[in-house]
């Protein structure tokens, strides 16, 4: 099937949705996702961050659809065509998602473990409203520890349920969900229980923001001052492929992660042996630095590819300055005359 986004054509097989074609094609078009996850199944559809505009249905029934639709749960058509990022109706929803994600979110970008690789900071930064119209009083709740190594900040939590397919789709027995409901929705576990299985603490790595963060870095550093490193193991955990990021300060491994795609989302799971047990340099094998995205503040000053000279096209005298003042600032090229030093 053949289908188009913001001019741009692609030939799709039967089933793949919008989303997953604008990843194919990449660039600037591909619309934001918070809840879908492409190894999760059955996620997305509930942020409402990846709407897009379907100018023509198919070539069988070229009507346009009358409302924005959710791209990572619609299927392409064969000659679909589709408004992204060239929509100024997309943008303005776009928008509108973002000032309501941010509704109830607190301000704790200076402190939060997320900062730095928060998939709502880039959201925010790109379609955010610097004023906020929210004058109600935001509704808080207090930290809560939900397992040995992990603690739930739900006043950053935006509900898009990928922490609990984890639970649902790598352990036996999910212990935690989303409580209550409407707004006083809230994810958290069930009554004197706690999350402890082997790969909770892939809970983590899947959250966009800090809901949920590690304990054991918890105010250590901020991720742009960790040098990330590909490693891996010889993990003996089932399920576990032991390949990892790792996240060095010096000769100090302060945090283990899994591999992380263009999208953040993690290419294979991990267990919490790899993730929390081993710190120590030795119990990894090194492969080396590890790439991030060019505007990635990780990436900071270090960027892998190679830089084109920047020329500045002016006159010459606007930066120089004019030739017998620069002499007069150069002792050198004048020497000091008696009459200067009166």
């Amino acid at each position: 099937m053949k289908v188009t986004i913001d001019g741009q054509s692609i030939d799709v097989e039967p089933g793949t949705t919008i989303l997953q074609a604008a990843r194919m094609i990449g660039g600037d078009l591909v619309p934001p996702a918070m809840c879908y996850y492409s190894k999760l199944k059955g996620s997305g559809g509930k942020c409402r961050c990846c709407l897009v505009e379907v100018s023509k249905g198919s070539e069988a029934d070229p009507r346009p659809m009358p409302k924005l639709m959710a791209s990572c749960v619609t299927g392409c058509m064969d000659g679909m065509e589709v408004n992204s990022k060239s929509s100024a109706r997309v943008t303005e929803a776009r928008k509108s998602v973002t000032e309501f994600l941010l509704i109830n979110h607190p301000l704790d970008c200076p402190i939060c473990d997320q900062a730095g690789e928060c998939d709502l900071q880039n959201l925010s930064f790109e379609h955010g409203n610097p004023k906020s119209r929210y004058i109600e009083e935001k509704r808080t709740f207090e930290p809560e520890d939900i397992g040995p190594n992990i603690q739930l900040h739900m006043n950053r939590c935006i509900l898009c349920q990928r922490c609990v397919q984890v639970a649902d789709q790598l352990t036996d027995n999910r212990v935690h969900g989303v409580l209550d409901r409407g707004d006083h929705a809230n994810i958290s576990t069930g009554i004197s229980k706690a999350i402890d299985n082997e790969f909770s603490g892939n809970m983590i790595d899947v959250c966009p923001v800090g809901a949920l963060t590690d304990k054991t870095f918890r105010f250590k550093s901020r991720v742009w001052f960790n040098k990330p490193y590909n490693a891996h193991r010889e993990c003996t955990t089932p399920g576990c492929c032991g390949k990892t990021t790792v996240w060095m300060f010096g000769g100090e491994i302060q945090r283990v992660t899994g591999r992380k795609d263009e999208y953040h989302e993690v290419e294979e799971f991990i267990c919490n042996s790899c993730r929390f047990d081993h710190k120590n340099v030795n119990d990894w094998v090194i492969e080396g630095p590890r790439e991030f995205e060019k505007d990635s503040v990780i990436n900071q000053n270090n960027y892998t590819q190679k830089l084109e000279k920047v020329t500045i096209d002016t006159e010459k005298n606007i930066l120089l300055g004019r030739d017998i003042d620069r002499k007069k600032i150069s002792m050198a090229a004048i020497p000091l005359t008696d009459k200067d030093q009166k």
